[in-house]
């Protein structure tokens, strides 16, 4: 399987989910839940300039099975706020990461407004969006390649009217070049990052040095976000020397024996490697 295949799979499968929620809510109700629902806290950066994005995901097609079941979910939320992260990215999608909604209400409860929750899905649809918004997140995550324009330019105007921050995720130089477009685009309307997935679509194995040779090309308008391969404080601190803000941090959280301990070194080490401002 090529990675078109994959996320062509994966939109496929989203799309059904989406079809099956219509049946039980319809779009009108759940965007009138939507607006109804208490605003969802911002994405606040540190001044410092290195900040976390923690991950909760059960499973990965890469990794494979990363928690054994969901009874410490919340135990872990809290863990991740109280140590540090700007925010805390939840997986929902049920099929290959062993998801669901209910993980991001349960994550929303327990940050209490402290940071946003994140969702983070092969989405399709902006029904997918005021879902998130429903479920109290404070943010969403859109994958560049997946998608045509208008339905990536769809689901952007839903977070703006939603005041969803999104996290634009491209793979390769092409991604980059169409997120530094939406982001001049839809940039004054909503908050935007600028993500970097270093993994290989066909593999699913993280390619190296791909965070540091495309570091260049990412606009330095929207904050930058490393995705995927950051596992240790040295790779924090190699890649907030490259000019990244954010990185976004799940497999080597999960699997950590402490990983308190593993956030706040990271933290602490990207933190000490950031370039000085205006260099």
């Amino acid at each position: 399987m090529n990675g078109e295949d994959f996320l062509a799979g994966m939109a496929a499968s989203s799309a059904r989910r989406v079809a099956a929620a219509r049946e039980l809510v319809s779009e009108t109700q759940l965007m009138q839940r939507a607006l109804a629902s208490a605003r969802p806290p911002t994405l606040k950066c540190s001044a410092s300039g290195f900040d976390v994005i923690a991950e909760l995901k059960l499973r990965s097609p890469a990794l494979g099975a990363l928690a054994g079941s969901t009874a410490d979910l919340e135990a872990r939320i809290g863990l991740y706020a109280e140590h540090g992260a700007a925010a805390v990215s939840v997986l929902t999608e049920p099929e290959r990461f062993d998801g669901a909604l209910e993980h991001l209400e349960r994550a929303a409860r327990v940050l209490a407004g402290r940071i946003p929750a994140m969702r983070k899905d092969f989405l399709v649809d902006p029904y997918q969006v005021a879902e998130a918004r429903v479920a109290g997140a404070g943010g969403v995550l859109v994958i560049l390649r997946m998608l045509a324009r208008p339905a990536l330019e769809a689901l952007l105007q839903r977070a703006a009217e939603l005041e969803l921050f999104v996290l634009l995720e491209a793979f390769d130089e092409r991604d980059i070049a169409l997120g530094a477009e939406l982001a001049d685009r839809h940039g004054a309307a909503l908050a935007l990052l600028l993500g970097l997935n270093c993994r290989d679509l066909v593999t699913l194995q993280v390619v190296p040095g791909r965070l540091e040779a495309l570091a260049p090309r990412l606009p330095g308008t929207v904050p930058r976000v490393a995705e995927s391969g950051v596992d240790t404080p040295a790779a924090a601190a190699q890649l907030a020397a490259a000019g990244y803000q954010l990185a976004l941090i799940g497999g080597a959280l999960m699997k950590a024996p402490d990983p308190a301990a593993l956030l706040s070194a990271i933290l602490a080490a990207g933190r000490a490697a950031r370039p000085e401002r205006g260099s």
